[in-house]
C-alpha cells in the first residue's frame, strides 16, 4: 500500500476494551457493535485482566464474529509505561492468571490512594464514585476523570487529567508497572502472541524504539501494532519498515473504548503496509478470506 492508503471498515480488529476495563460498553453491546460494522475478526483485551472473555466468547458465537481472545497488559521497559496485547491467550493459565491479580492488587491500591487524594482536596467520595463508574473491579485514571466530570468539578475528561489526574497534579500516583519481559512471559505462558500496543504513543527516539522491538523479539516478542486507532495515522509506514526490520507480526487495532471516548471507531482503520504479515495469520483461528487488505 502506499501513502495515500485511506481509513476503511477493516473486518479485523484486534484491540478494544469493555467496561471490564475502562471502556463504556457492556460486552454485548460491544461485539454488536463491531458485528454491525462489519468485523469479522475480534479481539477483546480489557487492560490486566480477563473478566469479559466469557461474555465475549458468548456474544461473538450469537453474531458469527470470530474471537480471539486477548488482553492488555501495564508494564514498563527502561521507566517507560508501555503496553502489550496478548493475543489468542489461555484465560484459564494460572501463570497468567496469577500475574494479573498482581497488576490488579496495585491497581486497588491505587485507586484507594487517589480517592484519598481527592478527598484532601475536597472532594471526598472519588473512590467510591470511580468504582460506581466503573462498574468492575479495574478502576483506571479515565474513572475518576469522568466522576470528577460528572460531579461538576470540570467541564470535560481531558480536563480533570489537567487539573487533577496528570503527572504533578494532587491526585497523581505514579504507575508500578510490572517489567516488559514478565508481561511477554505470561502470554506466552498462556499459549497467546505478544504484540507491542500503539507504539507510536510511547514518543520514542528511533534509536531508542529499535532498541526496544530489539529486545521486545529477543525475549519472544510476536507483533507490533502497526495500524492503530489512538496514534498518528502517518505512523503506519514507518512501523510497517520496523516490523519488517525486526521480524514482527503487523496487527491492527482500534483501540475502542466507546463511542465518546475519542479514539477511532470499531474497524475504522487502515490496512497494514505491503509486505508485513498479519498476526492473526500465526493464531490458526482465522479464516483465509479475513485479509485487511481485502477490505
Amino acid at each position: 500500500m502506499s501513502h495515500s492508503a485511506k481509513v476503511t471498515v477493516s473486518p479485523v480488529d484486534l484491540h478494544m476494551h469493555s467496561r471490564y476495563s475502562d471502556g463504556s460498553l457492556d460486552v454485548p453491546d460491544l461485539v454488536l457493535r463491531a458485528s454491525g460494522r462489519g468485523v469479522r475478526l475480534m479481539a477483546l483485551t480489557d487492560h490486566d485482566n480477563t473478566a469479559g472473555l466469557a461474555a465475549a466468547a458468548s456474544a461473538t458465537r450469537e453474531n458469527g464474529i470470530h474471537l480471539l481472545p486477548g488482553v492488555e497488559v501495564s508494564c514498563q521497559w527502561n521507566g517507560v509505561g508501555l503496553h502489550v496485547v496478548g493475543l489468542g491467550i489461555d484465560a484459564g493459565c494460572p501463570v497468567l492468571q496469577a500475574g494479573l491479580e498482581k497488576i490488579m492488587a496495585f491497581r486497588d491500591w491505587r485507586a484507594m490512594e487517589i480517592g484519598q487524594r481527592l478527598a484532601g482536596a475536597g472532594m471526598p467520595g472519588a473512590e467510591e464514585g470511580a468504582r460506581t463508574v466503573a462498574g468492575s473491579r479495574m478502576v483506571g485514571r479515565m474513572h475518576f476523570a469522568r466522576w470528577l466530570v460528572q460531579g461538576g468539578f470540570c467541564g470535560d475528561t481531558a480536563r480533570a487529567f489537567e487539573l487533577f489526574l496528570g503527572s504533578g497534579r494532587v491526585a497523581y500516583v505514579p504507575s508500578d508497572w510490572i517489567p516488559l519481559p514478565e508481561a511477554v512471559s505470561w502470554i506466552r505462558a498462556a499459549g497467546g502472541l505478544p504484540v507491542l500496543a500503539h507504539p507510536g504513543r510511547y514518543r520514542l527516539s528511533s534509536p531508542r524504539l529499535r532498541e526496544l522491538l530489539s529486545e521486545f523479539r529477543e525475549m519472544e516478542g510476536a507483533g507490533l501494532e502497526v495500524c492503530s486507532g489512538s496514534q498518528a495515522a502517518g505512523d503506519r509506514e514507518y512501523l510497517g519498515r520496523l516490523a519488517r526490520e525486526f521480524s514482527l507480526a503487523g496487527s491492527v487495532g482500534s483501540d475502542f473504548h466507546g463511542p465518546d471516548c475519542g479514539h477511532a471507531d470499531i474497524g475504522q482503520l487502515l490496512p497494514l503496509p505491503e509486505g508485513v504479515e498479519p498476526v492473526w495469520e500465526r493464531t490458526g483461528l482465522a479464516p483465509g478470506c479475513l485479509s485487511v487488505s481485502s477490505c
